[in-house]
């Protein structure tokens, strides 16, 4: 294993990693209220954080989408405002960090940063509810450099079904497609990670630009509701879009499931959100752990997804999303922004050529990027902004 870890390690080097989502700005918001004279990027955080800039370089990261994130909880103009706080916090590091990061708003940008040695910083919003409802401001959001938008989070919104919610509209509602087809013409992805099935087929069915999938795995390999069916995926490539695994052992690990139902319901009973990944949500956490042993998960299990979301939707629709500083726990040899190269030695091992890799890792997530914005080119010489409300369309 350690000759592939060294072929990974100079695979990464020049194809390295496009991570498709990483919470540590909502990390920050909740351990040090946005403080960053209180968090080093530069220092060895893993006391703290599954990311810091020495373990992405060690983990080949050469571009990460950075969620600005923000909770079902806060409503309306709360949560517009708490988004626009995230968004601050990326800005603010990336210019803290000019040597180590890049903020990206294009392909081009993307391979600008691979160029001169950077981390490109993308920036990608987590569920729909941060725009309260308002074309205008996802329009602010995107000139402000967010370029993806989750349509949902774990609950509803008025305009879209949610994975892990009650169905209410049954996938879009007409206000939703438009929401759909403004990100188009805008250029910002349109990502299908936590939304319910019918709300994926919805949307791949309105869109008239490549789509994401920032953090999701197989459905037929682990009966999750968070990941993706294979229907679904086997419509990417008519649409050009890529589904990015994700490393959330409740996600990819059916023994995880229930272990992880219990779990949630121990951290409920200590008035904590399951989610909560504070040192003191972590310590109930793994207090739990040590009482009841947790089915682990390992790159393996994540070569299973990705074994056969290629054989679905082909190696051209495939990249990677950890969801690190999002997640209480990972695999156990994925623990942390610098596990990426364990992955890249286990599909090595499973016979991935380095061609296939290189695009998983790397070209795949430029691409979606780039055709994003080609698609938008032609649609704006078409139509201006969407003037539509919520009001008007759903009634």
């Amino acid at each position: 294993m350690d000759r592939l870890l060294d072929r990974a390690r100079d695979l990464l080097a020049a194809h390295p990693v496009v991570d498709g989502h990483n919470d540590l700005p909502w990390a920050l918001r909740e351990q040090v209220a946005y403080d960053l004279d209180r968090f080093d990027l530069t220092a060895d955080q893993s006391a703290r954080t599954h990311t810091d800039l020495p373990r992405l370089r060690a983990g080949g990261v050469g571009a990460q989408f950075w969620s600005v994130y923000v909770s079902v909880a806060l409503k309306g103009g709360a949560a517009l405002t708490a988004t626009l706080e995230q968004v601050d916090v990326v800005h603010r590091l990336v210019e803290r960090h000019p040597g180590d990061l890049l903020l990206a708003t294009s392909a081009d940008d993307m391979e600008a940063a691979r160029a001169s040695g950077r981390i490109a910083s993308l920036m990608g919003a987590e569920g729909g509810h941060s725009i309260d409802c308002s074309l205008a401001a996802l329009r602010a959001l995107y000139a402000l450099g967010v370029r993806y938008m989750t349509l949902t989070h774990n609950d509803n919104t008025p305009w879209a079904d949610s994975a892990t919610d009650e169905p209410a509209a049954h996938g879009l509602t007409a206000f939703g497609e438009e929401v759909v087809r403004e990100m188009n013409r805008l250029g910002m992805l349109v990502d299908l990670s936590h939304v319910s099935p019918d709300t994926m087929r919805d949307a791949l069915r309105v869109a008239q630009a490549p789509v994401l999938f920032s953090h999701s795995s197989s459905r037929a390999v682990c009966d999750h509701p968070r990941n993706i069916p294979d229907d679904v995926l086997a419509l990417l490539p008519g649409n050009g879009g890529v589904a990015m695994a994700t490393f959330v052992p409740k996600f990819i690990l059916p023994a995880a499931i229930e272990w992880t139902q219990e779990a949630d319901a121990n951290m409920r009973a200590h008035g904590l959100h399951p989610l909560d990944t504070t040192p003191a949500g972590m310590a109930v956490q793994r207090a739990f752990e040590a009482v009841h042993p947790r089915p682990t998960a390992t790159s393996a299990t994540v070569a299973d997804h990705l074994d056969h979301m290629r054989e679905v939707a082909g190696i051209d629709h495939l990249g990677i999303g950890g969801d690190y500083d999002g997640t209480a726990f990972t695999p156990t040899d994925l623990a942390d922004v610098a596990g990426y190269p364990r992955l890249v030695a286990e599909l090595l091992d499973r016979s991935w050529s380095d061609a296939d890799i290189a695009k998983l890792t790397w070209h795949n997530a430029v691409r979606v990027l780039r055709d994003a914005e080609s698609a938008a080119t032609g649609l704006r010489a078409q139509r201006g902004p969407s003037l539509a409300t919520i009001g008007r369309l759903d009634g």
